[in-house]
């Protein structure tokens, strides 16, 4: 949902450890739970356990909306965002619009480790992936070919053009600027298969909190699109001190707002998971009443929560928790509003 999935893993007492990740397919989640949990329970950092998560998500394509083969662009290429946050250090590493690479987590966390910079794109994040060792491979797919293709025939619907000539609700391009600009409403459902994102959340035995992304964007975005998910503060954000979160949804509108910034800063004055989610979604509705989206809140506590707008086809949102009371991933649901 940012464009994003959800995960929390932890121990008990409260204090401890776990993780949280967005819902997308209960199957794929397990995987990707089972991955994230192994790490933390056998003592590794908060940091390693949403890469091992997120990579796997990468992997395993998580219903075509994460990793290579899946939501092509206008011009049938598929690229990735991703982002990768350690909660102790405050620091950041993120790609978006990355080619040829399919681990983009991997990479996220190359730019942190190996760079002073937090954030690289497009061509250029390709080109030092390459250089840092990672494989360049093709992000096609069968699938993805056939969802362009698709496209193509069905007159490039829907697509994200505004105030262009020819008329975008019922033809492809190429665009051009409309000569005079008339704002025309253009109304489109949500497309809860459109577009998605795994985001992680994990807090490890030493009370370090890390946050990540992962996600190969909208469906037939415009080419160069960049989404809230490898935004700091929008897709995802951490802060040992205060807790993490991480959000899904329609990235163009949930980055205007940066609402797992503002959810972290909300638990650390004291508000506990839910009531700090709920705020950040409220605080988007009050703008876009109808938007797509949720977000997922963890504590340093080890306390969770999640918050979703109530909009077409999104009455409720699906995340998945594990921690060792249970030791296997539990789905957990929350009605939107």
């Amino acid at each position: 949902a940012g464009d994003s999935g959800t995960s929390w893993h932890f121990d008990p007492p409260w204090a401890l450890r776990g993780s949280v990740t967005k819902c997308l397919s209960a199957l794929c989640l397990i995987g990707i739970h089972h991955t994230a949990w192994s790490v933390l329970r056998s003592g590794g950092s908060a940091l390693d356990s949403v890469e091992k998560g997120c990579a796997r998500c990468e992997i395993e394509h998580c219903d075509g909306s994460v990793g290579y083969g899946g939501s092509p662009d206008e011009s049938g290429e598929t690229t990735l965002d991703a982002m990768i946050m350690n909660g102790n250090t405050m620091e950041v590493g993120a790609v978006a619009d990355l080619r040829r690479i399919k681990n983009a987590i991997g990479v996220a966390r190359a730019v942190m480790e190996l760079t002073e910079h937090t954030l690289l794109v497009g061509e250029s994040a390709s080109v030092f992936a390459e250089n840092m060792g990672f494989i360049a491979e093709d992000l096609t797919t069968n699938n993805s070919v056939n969802i362009f293709l698709q496209w193509l025939k069905g007159n490039c619907q829907p697509n994200y053009r505004k105030n262009v000539f020819p008329d975008p609700s019922k033809t492809c391009g190429p665009y051009k600027p409309r000569t005079i600009l008339k704002q025309k409403g253009r109304t489109r459902q949500a497309n809860t298969r459109s577009h998605d994102t795994i985001g992680m959340i994990a807090l490890d035995k030493d009370g370090h909190v890390a946050a990540g992304t992962t996600t190969n964007g909208l469906t037939h975005k415009v080419p160069g699109r960049v989404g809230d998910s490898p935004i700091v503060g929008a897709g995802a954000y951490a802060d040992s001190s205060a807790g993490a979160a991480a959000a899904t949804g329609d990235g163009d509108v949930m980055m205007r707002f940066l609402p797992s910034y503002l959810a972290v800063e909300l638990m650390r004055a004291g508000a506990d998971p839910s009531a700090a989610c709920k705020t950040a979604i409220s605080r988007i509705k009050r703008h876009y009443s109808e938007f797509f989206g949720a977000i997922i809140c963890a504590n340093t506590t080890g306390h969770y929560a999640a918050a979703c707008n109530k909009a077409p086809g999104l009455s409720q949102f699906h995340y998945m928790v594990s921690n060792s009371e249970s030791d296997i991933p539990l789905l957990k649901t929350v009605d939107c509003f």
